[in-house]
């Protein structure tokens, strides 16, 4: 089975790969191909999976490409992890934004809508190669803003694309932790869209334990969500939100931190993996010593300004651990061997959430087989988020609009439209200013 990874000089493909050796229970992989622009990195990076596979019998071949159409030809699964603009061009979307009072975040607010408008057309010329080169294939989108970006590939793809996302995962552990139970038996009713979404219920052996957690002061602060957000808000919420909603809620407090800190996220991991490929591209170098290296500093530092504003401290060590390539490795092991299971996924609607029209791309559990992801029956959202659903999925129309018609104007109006953008004449700034920045936005006019 042929596994293409688009993106493939990415600093976290040694997670999928080193996922792929664990879990030989999976069992098919035989190929992955690595599909980068940048040469340089797709050396480094498959030099570091060679390392990975040293010693370990029938590990997957390993060969890299710069050409697309190679890459994806006879693929069965593709993971698509690109990165348009690369990290300079998330420091540039965090910079321009945070001049503006507003915040920059890769996947919310003006950030996410300036790297979903450089990334739809690029994920939507991916899509139509996929239909033509690779009709059978099944696409995982890794690629942020996940959802909005699924959504576009999905209009060209159908339901064989799928968004994944760590973040439900690792929530629902975490709770499932605290209560006791073991987070692989239980059920998590988590509803919303990537990246906003809440945890409503925890079952463990058919019983709902989330109650119990919320009534615990002592308990719902001991873990990362309760000293995020605080437990008088959780309680209030009477659920879990995703860490994200962190930058909605205290929203004053998150663009404060981000711009009295010393550098952003993104500046901070432009230099971060700079350093690392250069460190890697020595001879004598060990290159899987240099990426565990890089890798703990990056997850420990994850969030920090949020983290740092409630008061939080540290990062739990259980938590820095990551986990996306063991939902995207389990996303296809259940499709290639029809082996059901249940994932919290980007998925199209269909009628999930009465509020959404049935293409609206959601983060909800799925049930997973051959025949791919079938989103499961919800409760109804509570009236505050679905009132962020519904104005952040308007905005990703937008987006989709703006970047389908390459005007100007539509563009600013998704700005405009975002809840945690206050102005519409912030909202032309911005467009001018992303448009100066950006030469993958020199489409719109």
């Amino acid at each position: 089975m042929k596994l293409t990874i688009l993106g493939g000089g990415g600093f976290r493909v040694p997670l999928v790969y080193g996922a792929l050796l664990t879990d030989r229970a999976e069992g098919r992989v035989t190929e992955v191909v690595l599909h980068d622009l940048d040469a340089g990195r797709l050396s480094a990076v498959a030099r570091v999976l060679a390392e990975q596979a040293a010693g370990i019998p029938d590990a997957p071949a390993v060969t890299a490409t710069t050409d697309l159409d190679e890459a994806l030809a006879g693929a069965d699964f593709v993971f698509s992890a690109i990165r348009v603009g690369g990290l300079e061009g998330r420091a540039n979307d965090e910079r321009v934004a945070l001049a503006e009072g507003v915040l920059g975040q890769e996947t919310v607010g003006a950030g996410g809508i300036a790297y979903g408008l450089r990334t739809v057309p690029v994920a939507v010329d991916i899509a139509r190669r996929v239909a033509r080169l690779a009709p059978d294939a099944w696409v995982i989108n890794f690629t942020n803003p996940a959802g909005l970006v699924t959504e576009a590939m999905s209009r060209h793809l159908g339901d064989r694309v799928i968004g994944i996302c760590d973040s439900p995962v690792g929530l629902g552990r975490r709770i499932a932790r605290v209560l006791g139970g073991n987070p692989k038996e239980a059920w998590i009713d988590y509803v919303g869209l990537n990246h906003l979404g809440w945890v409503r219920g925890l079952h463990i052996a058919g019983r709902d334990e989330l109650p119990r957690l919320l009534a615990d002061p002592d308990l719902l602060g001991s873990f990362e969500e309760g000293k995020l957000f605080g437990v008088d808000w959780l309680q209030s919420l009477g659920a879990i939100p995703n860490e994200y909603l962190h930058y909605y809620y205290f929203n004053r407090e998150a663009v404060r931190a981000y711009q009295q800190a010393e550098r952003t996220r993104g500046a901070f991991l432009r230099d971060q993996q700079a350093h690392f490929y250069e460190a890697v591209a020595e001879p004598g170098v060990k290159a899987l010593d240099v990426w565990d290296r890089t890798r703990a500093e990056r997850e420990a530092t994850y969030m920090s300004e949020n983290r740092e504003t409630a008061g939080a401290g540290e990062r739990d060590a259980d938590d820095l651990s990551g986990g996306y390539e063991k939902v995207a490795l389990a996303l296809m092991r259940a499709i290639a061997r029809d082996e059901r299971t249940t994932l919290i996924l980007n998925v199209r609607n269909r009628s999930t959430l009465s509020v959404l029209d049935g293409e609206a791309v959601i983060e909800v559990p799925c049930l997973v087989d051959a025949n791919g992801a079938h989103p499961v029956a919800v409760a109804p959202l509570p009236d505050h988020a679905t009132g962020l659903v519904c104005a952040v999925k308007a905005v990703e129309r937008e987006v989709l609009a703006a970047a389908g018609s390459g005007s100007r104007t539509t563009a600013v109006k998704a700005f405009a439209l975002h809840p945690l953008v206050d102005s519409v004449n912030v909202a032309r700034r911005l467009v001018e200013g992303y448009t100066e920045v950006h030469p993958g936005l020199a489409y719109l006019r």
